[in-house]
């Protein structure tokens, strides 16, 4: 009966020493601070999303005409919101990139139709649209810092999960390296600028 327990005993010992050895805790530790960080960017991105149909319904009193952006908007806000955004997303290079992909077509739309707005005095004198125009602003720095955020967390888990002698813990229990943000297409151009 001795023998059995200091059998036992010295494999608890054994496999404690060789988990905490083989980075599986951290490991585990820095993939729960790359899905926190996720949900941090989701959050600003729901954020964004809830405002718009506010912003396009003030907008649509002033701007009758410019139903193209309108409905710009409105369709991209659609595509983001179908989106299933789960863990899946941030172990998938192709999912990730699609969500990106849906995101930036929001920035763009909205981007257009703050700028269908400089046509109409009216509406930018609006209190209701300038706050929503604030908050959204607010809105989109704060998406900016929760993907820097994520961005950092990525690459320290990135780095940990490839190195000796996680990599191969990671490669036993199926963890890889994750999807970060790459810049938009035309990202690296300066715009050019033209005044009538």
């Amino acid at each position: 009966m001795n023998l059995i327990k200091k059998a036992v005993l010295t494999m608890t010992l054994s496999s404690t020493l060789i988990f905490s050895g083989c980075g599986y805790n951290t490991l585990q530790a820095k993939d729960e601070a790359v899905i926190a960080s996720w949900s941090e960017v989701q959050n600003q991105y729901q954020r964004r999303t809830d405002l718009v149909p506010n912003l396009v319904n003030v907008v649509k009193g002033y701007a009758k005409h410019e139903q193209t952006v309108l409905t710009e908007v409105t369709e991209a806000r659609a595509n983001v919101a179908g989106i299933k955004v789960d863990k899946e997303v941030l172990e998938d290079p192709e999912l990730f990139q699609k969500y990106q992909q849906a995101q930036a077509q929001m920035s763009g739309a909205l981007s257009r139709l703050l700028a269908v707005s400089e046509n109409y005095p009216d509406l930018k004198a609006n209190e209701q649209f300038r706050d929503l125009q604030i908050q959204l602003e607010g809105t989109e720095n704060r998406i900016g810092v929760a993907r820097t955020r994520y961005i950092s967390t990525v690459q320290d888990y990135n780095t940990y999960v490839r190195q000796f002698p996680q990599v191969m813990t990671a490669k036993v229990i199926g963890m890889k390296a994750k999807p970060n943000f790459q810049a938009e297409s035309g990202a690296d151009k300066a715009p050019t600028v033209q005044f009538e």
